[in-house]
């Protein structure tokens, strides 16, 4: 996959939770809503990648810890950990919704999640001011 396609795929998958929440399928929407964070992060990777080819030579594993669902880790991979770090410190709300973002994980597609659940993950994602995918698309 491309940098467009994971950003594609990314808003598709906003949509799709959007449409389960108003269905009230609760663990859908809160699984699709982590998972196109996850696909936003990607993108965000290949931006990297793009930036710096070298990084598959200084750190032969590069690749390999692409290969993950893990939020935090994909932020490192990008290279975005001091942004992050420093958009959280300007921006307290961003810094609460990055912190239920971060508990999303791949595995979560095995757990019944409640409204709450959803309403507050696809909030902390999409929110148009403070919402994490906001901030990482102004890095993918």
């Amino acid at each position: 996959m491309n940098r467009d396609e994971f950003q594609k795929l990314s808003d598709e998958r906003i949509q799709d939770a959007k449409a389960l929440l108003a269905a009230a399928r609760w663990s859908g929407a809160y699984y699709l809503a982590g998972y196109a964070l996850e696909c936003a992060l990607k993108s965000c990777v290949l931006a990297y990648v793009e930036r710096r080819t070298e990084i598959i030579f200084e750190d032969k594993r590069f690749s390999e810890k692409c290969w993950t669902h893990n939020i935090t880790t994909l932020v490192k991979q990008a290279d975005l950990d001091g942004e992050r770090e420093v958009a959280i410190l300007a921006n307290a709300q961003l810094g609460i919704n990055w912190s239920v973002a971060k508990d999303w994980s791949e595995t979560t597609r095995y757990r019944l999640s409640t409204q709450q659940q959803a309403d507050g993950l696809l909030d902390a994602i999409t929110d148009n001011s403070d919402g994490v995918l906001q901030w990482v698309k102004n890095h993918w």
